[in-house]
């Protein structure tokens, strides 16, 4: 069965669709067959897949029941990816009842037979939609920037961690805090892996060895839809997102059966 991955963390704009995508698209170049999942209503990972998500099956209509993982799944240049749109912002209310933090879990069930790697996108808040991807992960990737504002929301994501843990997986798992738009030859940077490493120790929490540092060339790969490793293969921002690749490939063995 091919592990699956969240990314995640509660505060907005620390990488975690970029890390999604770049890492998805890091583990295929290692030849890994890989699912990205959009769970963001906002839909940032399907476009920077240029993936289709209007009038075609999105994770909204995976997790109603009404089409399987199979029928959602589009291929794109990058890897496979089940897109997202802005339907899912109505996941609160509408995904109600018991059984509901299992939708995504369930209904991937099918296809991790299929896959080395399962990435899912969540969106930056603890929803209904947080929570099924902590159900449905076997690991849980934890972007923040390399600055001391990112490390608050940490401690939050923890306690939604440890809920899953002890209602409906128990089997959940840290990967690691993933340091990202990291400046290494800074004061700040290095004051920040600092205390990212007090708290890995405190909430016994992995931190990557690997920092993803800054670099323009992220976005300007995601604007023009195209994998960061052919937009800009000697960058050290692709160069990052493949260590990153190998040092999670170093932990994990997965199989799987197309």
């Amino acid at each position: 069965m091919g592990c699956v991955i969240a990314v995640s963390n509660q505060k907005g704009g620390v990488g975690k669709t970029t890390t999604t995508g770049a890492l998805a698209a890091a583990l295929a170049r290692r030849g890994q067959q890989v699912l990205a999942v959009d769970l963001d209503p906002q839909g940032n990972l399907s476009f920077s897949m240029a993936a289709e998500n209007e009038g075609v099956a999105t994770s909204y209509e995976l997790l109603k029941g009404e089409v399987t993982a199979r029928a959602a799944i589009q291929p794109t240049a990058i890897t496979d990816i089940i897109p997202a749109n802005i339907l899912l912002s109505g996941a609160e209310l509408e995904f109600g009842g018991p059984g509901r933090e299992f939708l995504l879990h369930n209904a991937l069930r099918p296809v991790r037979g299929a896959y080395d790697f399962i990435l899912i996108d969540t969106p930056p808040a603890l929803s209904v939609l947080t929570v099924n991807a902590f159900t449905a992960a076997d690991k849980l990737i934890i972007p923040m920037l390399s600055d001391i504002f990112s490390l608050q929301g940490i401690t939050q994501l923890y306690d939604t961690v440890s809920y899953v843990r002890n209602h409906c997986n128990p089997g959940l798992e840290y990967a690691g805090i993933l340091l990202t738009r990291f400046a290494p030859r800074t004061t700040l940077a290095t004051e920040v892996r600092g205390t990212a490493e007090m708290i890995s120790s405190e909430l016994d929490i992995p931190l990557f060895h690997t920092a993803i540092r800054s670099s323009v060339a992220v976005t300007e790969a995601q604007a023009t839809q195209r994998s960061l490793l052919k937009y800009a293969p000697r960058n050290i921002a692709s160069k990052d997102y493949l260590a990153l690749a190998d040092e999670i490939l170093n932990k994990e063995t997965p199989t799987h059966g197309r």
